[in-house]
């Protein structure tokens, strides 16, 4: 059973934009793989990082609000989930049409053509039901698959083909870009067969997605460490790192500190109709590890300008 995503971040139904932030990150520092390690904590993690992407977008959240887990499907259809609502809501409970309401008017036209109920409740149910004096059709079953990615092709997007069960041919699938931990993919007419020539069933794909060995994800926005030597920290110097779009330079800030971070904004996931996450560059300044004469008289005269570091640390 689909947990509740506000029940997953510990969080009202009304809560506000900066409440979801704010939840998601305190719980997403607290059960991260790399600081807690451990099959609970992974899932925890996915947990949290499925329900942020849900509930921190406007429109997902609304349609999760009004129909629950099933808005999340692929290719759902909040409009003809909603006519369809109304029609049954209307009938009462005897099965009649209630006072004042006129199916043609709701529909545009009558039971039978092209664009009348017939139409609608024939996409609604994928066509399985029948025409009065047929044998219905039964529709086929949905099959589940799960399927692993790596972190570059799942923010990218990729084509992969998938080997469905009991079939000798196998489906090409699109993974759109920006898919993540979690995510699920209907692909419509590509499940098992329905019996008595009836339509098919949809092929379910549930989303795993490999850790990148830099960077890590964060909703839409991605973190990397980038080292970098003592006197590029100190001047201030160009360099090159990778981003999903390719390399691009970045100026580091002159007298940068391990531990500083810059934000690269448009720079991290982008998805289809959304605006792009951020990408955030913490730098780590990196020393010598080898013992060198000359290295530890550079180092000497280097303390010789420096303050006490630690002088404002305190309890």
């Amino acid at each position: 059973m689909a947990r509740d995503l506000y029940a997953v971040l510990g969080i009202p139904r009304e809560a506000d934009e900066e409440t979801i932030k704010k939840s998601f990150r305190k719980l997403a520092m607290k059960y991260h793989p790399d600081k807690n390690p451990g099959k609970a904590n992974e899932q925890k993690f996915k947990e949290i990082n499925h329900a942020h992407e849900i509930l921190s977008d406007k429109e997902k959240r609304a349609l999760y609000d009004e129909f629950g887990e099933e808005s999340l499907s692929q290719g759902f259809d909040p409009e003809r989930a909603r006519a369809f609502r109304r029609y049954t809501n209307a009938r009462g409970p005897g099965g009649g049409g209630a006072p004042g309401f006129d199916v043609q008017e709701m529909f545009g036209g009558g039971f039978g053509g092209s664009g009348g109920v017939g139409d609608l409740f024939g996409d609604l149910f994928n066509r399985s039901g029948a025409r009065r004096g047929q044998a219905p059709r039964a529709r086929g079953s949905d099959v589940e698959h799960h399927l692993t990615v790596d972190f570059t092709s799942a923010i990218r997007g990729t084509t992969i083909t998938v080997q469905r069960p009991g079939e000798e041919e196998p489906a090409t699938v699109r993974i759109p870009p920006g898919a993540h931990e979690g995510s699920r993919l209907r692909i419509r007419g590509q499940g098992s067969p329905g019996p008595g020539g009836g339509p098919p069933g949809d092929l379910i794909l549930h989303i795993h997605v490999t850790p990148h060995p830099h960077f890590r994800r964060e909703g839409d926005d991605l973190h990397l460490d980038v080292p970098i030597t003592i006197g590029e920290a100190y001047r201030g110097e160009k360099i090159r790192i990778p981003t999903p779009d390719g390399e691009v330079m970045l100026k580091v800030p002159p007298r940068t500190q391990t531990g500083q971070v810059m934000r690269l904004r448009g720079k991290g996931v982008a998805r289809k109709s959304k605006e792009a996450g951020d990408l955030y560059v913490r730098f780590l300044v990196h020393v010598p590890t080898d013992e060198d004469p000359e290295v530890e008289k550079a180092v000497a005269v280097l303390e010789q300008r420096m303050s006490d570091p630690r002088r404002d640390l305190h309890f």
